[in-house]
């Protein structure tokens, strides 16, 4: 392989900030992704890699993330440019051996940083490496405008907002079973909005920043995009119901868990509560 860029998933990184741009989720510079590199991903371009930068403190400890490599977007840079110009709006770091610190090897060509967000990514990609034994490698964070709209007009509940967005699509409960996590407005970039995020993590894979946008963890750029969009429909529909005059029919709970035998889907019934 003679160029980063032909590498799989990254030319899969900047495909899906492209689509997350054409969608209208991040506008100018707005929202970050990452994704936590595969063993043999990393082999396959470690002799285009090169220490691009000094140590960096993280600003936390992630000691399960040592040694690993990430791909991310760059503080500032606008999705729109990814396409064009990825070289110059996204980065690969790599991870010290203690999980305290980062490096750039790859990319932001014109100079720059991984994304403001890069601490609450990490804590969080901690966590569901944790929870998922591995399997969770994308975190996703955007603005989608209804999803932010409803953090408006809903309370700012698990339940609530979960039990809302259900009902909307029958695929919802399919698609993330164990519902939506909910946190109040924080300074985004700041270490309480990590650890709240964090805390909700562990439980959902979707969790909506109020008045900002919404987090989300998948397996894959597939899945972590398509949870996004899926959440993001769902309260476009809400939206246009709640401005026709409200629901005058609905799922029920009874049949919202009815979904769970013939999709083989542990739908969390606390949620419906």
């Amino acid at each position: 392989m003679n160029c980063v860029l032909e590498l799989k998933s990254v030319a899969k990184f900047v495909d899906t900030c492209n689509q997350s741009w054409l969608k209208g989720w991040n506008e100018r510079n707005g929202g970050n992704m990452s994704y936590r590199m595969k063993a043999e991903e990393v082999a396959e371009i470690k002799h285009l890699l090169a220490d691009k930068s000094d140590w960096r403190p993280i600003g936390i400890t992630v000691e399960n993330l040592a040694n690993e490599y990430f791909t991310v977007t760059g503080s500032g840079k606008f999705y729109m440019n990814v396409k064009n110009e990825p070289e110059n709006n996204i980065c690969i770091v790599k991870i010290d051996e203690k999980g305290e610190n980062y490096k750039i090897v790859w990319g932001l060509n014109e100079g720059g940083v991984p994304t403001s967000e890069f601490p609450t990514h990490l804590l969080n990609h901690s966590i569901k490496k944790e929870k998922t034994d591995g399997k969770h490698r994308v975190i996703m964070h955007a603005h989608p405008a209804n999803i932010i709209a409803l953090t408006f007009l809903l309370p700012l509940e698990d339940k609530v907002f979960t039990r809302e967005i259900w009902e909307m699509i029958t695929e919802c409960p399919i698609v993330f079973p164990a519902g939506i996590g909910v946190v109040p407005w924080m300074v985004c970039g700041s270490s309480d909005i990590a650890v709240a995020t964090g805390e909700k993590i562990k439980q959902f894979d979707a969790v909506i920043w109020s008045h900002h946008g919404i987090f989300c963890s998948g397996e894959d750029f597939d899945v972590a995009f398509g949870l996004m969009d899926t959440i993001e429909k769902a309260a476009e529909i809400l939206i246009k119901v709640m401005s026709c005059g409200g629901k005058k029919q609905f799922i029920t709970s009874e049949q919202i868990l009815a979904l769970s035998e013939p999709y083989n889907v542990n739908i969390d019934k606390t949620m419906l509560e």
